[in-house]
């Protein structure tokens, strides 16, 4: 059963179990699932990851059946989803589990989606698509905060931070909450502040974050991730410095395994390496070895392929390669 975004208020959300969100308004998704967990706070929350459900299949299914024998209500929330889900998600409705809550967070779905589809015909299933936000209705969420607020605001600050969010609602969000806490016991704010708030976060550079992945400092990687608002251009730009960076590092670990000395293989580099850069190109080099990095080289290529015929889902792709890169040892 399709479910439009703006009629969700007026609906009892408490009728169904199942809902799928789809599509590239990742602000708006966390909204609609933030609503539905709020009005379910009391049940127990699982957060999954689809592939690590279509790795580990039975284990999963294992959980969703024996859980089910327990008195306490589930929810479970499956991020970055597409069709490969849907197959196993029928299995888990057709068994009818009790005290089960399941919200699938989607990819943009195509019409010939199975998964869509499946949603859309049963009226047990709530079917939630979101579009992108428009400058106006932006614009709109940015003068009701201040509204709310007491204070005063002119059109051209708002478009000052609408302008700076790229038509991504998250980012917005992330914007209006710097300025809330800038404004705590403060009625005003001018735009030579504004400017500077909106303008706090800078841009982690691209080779910060490719630097961290080959070192599997999660941590930084993922605060990077979350600091910035990459788009498919963006992404096709990171796995070619992803593939730069890895054939360098090949280039360096095949010569270790020659000398077996870390400071002739730095002192013997071509271009040499920056002073600030030894302890981290150090780092990497005794991570990989020339097999593995021959390896991820090879499923570089394939990524960046994949990019290119998935522009719409590259930011989950890519950013799915990397976790998987970071999560393995090397």
């Amino acid at each position: 059963m399709i479910l439009k975004q703006f009629e969700l208020k007026k609906i009892n959300l408490n009728n169904f179990n199942y809902f799928l969100t789809y599509g590239k308004n990742e602000g708006l998704k966390k909204e609609i699932i933030f609503n539905i967990v709020s009005k379910n706070n009391e049940k127990e929350i699982q957060k999954f990851e689809e592939k690590q459900i279509l790795d580990n299949q039975e284990m999963f299914m294992h959980e969703v059946l024996s859980g089910s024998l327990f008195a306490k209500e589930r929810l479970i929330i499956i991020n970055r989803c597409s069709d490969k889900i849907s197959k196993i998600f029928q299995e888990i409705y057709e068994k009818k589990i009790k005290d089960l809550l399941i919200i699938i967070n989607a990819e943009n779905l195509d019409k010939k989606s199975k998964l869509r589809n499946f949603f859309e015909k049963e009226k047990e299933l709530a079917c939630i698509p979101v579009y992108q936000d428009t400058e106006q209705i932006l614009s709109n969420l940015t003068s009701k905060f201040f509204k709310d607020k007491h204070i005063p605001i002119s059109q051209s600050s708002i478009n000052l931070i609408v302008n700076k969010c790229n038509g991504d609602r998250e980012f917005l969000k992330n914007e209006l909450d710097k300025i809330e806490i800038y404004l705590h016991n403060k009625k005003h704010i001018n735009n030579h502040d504004l400017s500077k708030l909106i303008n706090l976060s800078e841009n982690h550079s691209i080779l910060d974050l490719i630097d961290n992945c080959f070192v599997n400092n999660s941590r930084k990687v993922t605060h990077i991730l979350n600091e910035n608002n990459f788009n498919s251009d963006e992404c096709i730009i990171i796995i070619r410095a992803y593939l730069a960076k890895a054939k360098k590092i090949l280039k360096l670990a095949l010569n270790y395994a020659k000398n077996k000395n870390l400071e002739i293989t730095i002192l013997e580099a071509k271009p040499p390496i920056f002073w600030k850069e030894k302890d981290m190109v150090k780092s990497q080099i005794q991570k990989w070895s020339p097999d593995k990095l021959k390896k991820l080289i090879s499923n570089i290529n394939n990524i960046e392929l994949e990019l290119k015929k998935n522009s719409q889902s590259s930011l989950s792709i890519l950013i799915n390669f990397i976790f998987e890169q970071i999560s393995s040892k090397a």
